[in-house]
């Protein structure tokens, strides 16, 4: 029975009722010593606050997509085949070129029950990272168009916070219902939203990085899935063309996957994000005190060779986001650029989606059309 299902929702909804009928039914009529009385009773009222908090939970994670299967719930899916040592650009040894030439691997796609027919759902098997999971992907409303039929679309890769699902950016924050009339409007570019999988080991937030021996996040990223999509669909792998969102956790991952790899994005937005990545308590990164200290943002915009051309938009409340984009911003040379906007809402999906027009709206004038 699938976790996010009506079957499970209809069931969890009728123990929820019985669980409330049944006492006004019964209590006065148990029979038997008063300790057998009492427990009879203790096991009703603790059945019905059981199905009571099952039904909230089944009914949030339903509408908001934190965890797609119960192997998310309990941390048991299994999506990393291997993670070999990729070396510093996660190509594995490869040069950039030679992946790029590599044979298209069409993938099937198939659509997401809920979502309307536009966004799509694919399992894609990383060839260079070692990961297999499930990628979401939008189209813009002027993809199928005949007066656009031979033009590339510029693309934005959505990464959702711990816990969250590649869903999470459509079903929690409806970016595609936010965007389409934007876009039809011609106020925010028509771009290609893509969403992958971020839990990759159980319920462990893995930082976006790339660790030898237990996932290769990052290059599932900004490797496989950036392959996959100009693969499929009418998209370039310039870096110009890329931009990279997220919120919380995904947050942290966006701007590093962009401060990383200029060569691969050329923007990111940062929604309620941090710059130490401890502050995520799942976060595999800042288990060990070294990795902690070189996956700060700071330390590695300060670690590259060269200022990366790059621009960051980091957007959150003083203490959730703020203040991390105001420390980025007096670290960063040219051409590095980085926007810190405060605002108000808190740390949840309903703010961050009221984002999505504002922030679409910088990527339309930073990110480039192929």
């Amino acid at each position: 029975m699938s976790l996010t299902g009506t079957p499970l929702f209809a069931t969890v909804v009728a123990l929820t009722v019985i669980a409330v009928v049944l006492p006004l039914a019964v209590w006065s009529k148990v029979r038997g010593p008063a300790a057998a009385r009492l427990a009879v009773r203790g096991t009703m009222v603790l059945f019905a606050q059981t199905t009571a908090v099952a039904l909230v939970f089944v009914a949030i994670n339903r509408d908001m997509n934190f965890y797609a299967s119960w192997g998310d719930l309990f941390g048991t899916g299994k999506y990393v085949t291997a993670a070999p040592d990729l070396g510093a650009d996660g190509l594995g040894g490869k040069k950039a070129e030679e992946v790029k030439a590599e044979p298209k691997v069409r993938q099937k796609f198939e659509p997401v029950e809920g979502l309307g027919g536009r966004v799509q759902k694919t399992e894609l098997d990383g060839r260079i990272s070692g990961v297999k999971g499930d990628v979401m992907v939008w189209l813009p409303p002027q993809y199928d168009e005949p007066a656009y039929k031979d033009k590339k679309f510029p693309v934005v890769e959505l990464i959702p916070g711990i816990p969250g699902t590649g869903k999470s950016w459509f079903q929690g924050l409806k970016a595609h219902e936010v965007l389409e009339p934007l876009m039809k409007q011609g106020k925010v570019q028509p771009f290609i939203l893509v969403s992958p999988r971020a839990m990759l080991l159980g319920n462990a937030d893995t930082g976006c990085a790339n660790l030898p021996g237990k996932v290769n996040a990052d290059s599932w990223f900004s490797v496989d899935v950036r392959k996959m999509v100009t693969d499929n669909f009418r998209a370039s792998d310039e870096a110009r063309t890329w931009g990279v969102a997220g919120y919380s956790a995904g947050a942290y991952c966006a701007a590093k996957l962009a401060v990383l790899h200029p060569d691969r994005y050329s923007a990111a937005v940062s929604l309620s994000g941090y710059n130490d990545p401890g502050q995520e308590p799942s976060s595999l990164v800042a288990k060990d005190p070294e990795l902690r200290r070189t996956h700060n943002l700071k330390e590695l915009l300060k670690a590259q060779p060269a200022p990366p051309a790059v621009a960051l938009w980091m957007s959150g409340a003083e203490q959730d986001g703020y203040l991390s984009g105001m420390d980025l911003k007096g670290l960063a040379q040219n051409p590095t650029t980085v926007h810190a906007e405060k605002v108000t809402g808190g740390h949840n999906l309903e703010s961050w989606s009221k984002q999505i027009p504002q922030t679409f709206d910088w990527l339309s004038k930073t990110v480039k059309a192929p």
